[in-house]
């Protein structure tokens, strides 16, 4: 269980978007830079303002360095609700198409590659939100016959699939062979897509990233070293408005 945010001590940082989060799992103090420059510290509970701040002033040039990492390849700001969705992933492009009307905004597909608005589409914490849910809709279209096509042609064996929209991973899977896809990965071109589900389904035999880990890898994927190299910086391809003012 996580406790809501804590205050900063400096509201400079405060105002640039640092948060300190208190975590009843936390064993130690950990900060974390995300791509949108984002900083999270997470601190185990009970932790003086003092530690904090200590801990901050260690890493603080290490956290500026990122952050201007970050900024550098911040992806631009786009004009919201977005003209169109590309998906390289699967060649799509969807055109959002505003239909007005009053009450609350809804989404939906009219047709072949067309997105309705409908709503006050002024709203836009609930545009993003509706926006972000037909995204991992359409993720779980498309990812889930692709993963189980990979599967069956490389053989390869998982429990279930799951979707969801992350800021810092990509993919994961479970001991129990559950694995986890970023909605994102549309964005990405397909021999990058191909990849990570390699990667993924690896997983189920290596737990690991060993050398036999990379070796399985790479009879699958001989390029994966220049694949991996475009999927860390893939965060550049997913439009603002996906994780944008949260």
């Amino acid at each position: 269980m996580v406790t809501p945010q804590l205050p900063l001590w400096s509201d400079k940082d405060a105002a640039e978007g640092w948060v300190v989060r208190e975590s009843a799992r936390a064993r130690r103090l950990t900060v974390r830079v995300f791509h949108t420059g984002r900083v999270e510290v997470v601190v185990p509970a009970r932790t003086s303002p003092r530690a904090v701040e200590h801990f901050l002033e260690r890493h603080r040039d290490w956290i500026e360095r990122k952050r201007d990492e970050a900024r550098q390849k911040a992806v631009p700001l786009a004009p919201f609700p977005p003209p169109q969705i590309d998906f390289a992933a699967c060649e799509e492009s969807w055109r959002v198409y505003l239909a007005g009307g009053e009450g609350r905004v809804n989404v939906s597909a009219i047709g072949p590659d067309l997105l309705a608005l409908g709503g006050d589409a002024r709203n836009r914490p609930a545009v993003r939100k509706l926006l972000r849910r037909w995204l991992t809709e359409r993720a779980r279209d498309v990812l889930t016959p692709a993963l189980d096509q990979c599967a069956r042609e490389l053989g390869f064996g998982y429990q279930r699939i799951l979707i969801r929209r992350q800021r810092t991973r990509w993919g994961s899977c479970s001991t129990r062979g559950t694995i986890s896809l970023n909605c994102c990965l549309l964005f990405q071109r397909p021999p990058v897509v191909r990849y990570l589900l390699i990667h993924e389904l690896v997983h189920t035999l290596h737990m690991n990233h060993s050398r036999r880990f990379w070796q399985r890898v790479a009879r699958h994927c001989p390029e994966y070293e220049s694949l991996d190299r475009e999927l860390l910086d893939g965060w550049r391809r997913v439009p603002s408005w996906v994780f944008g003012d949260e």
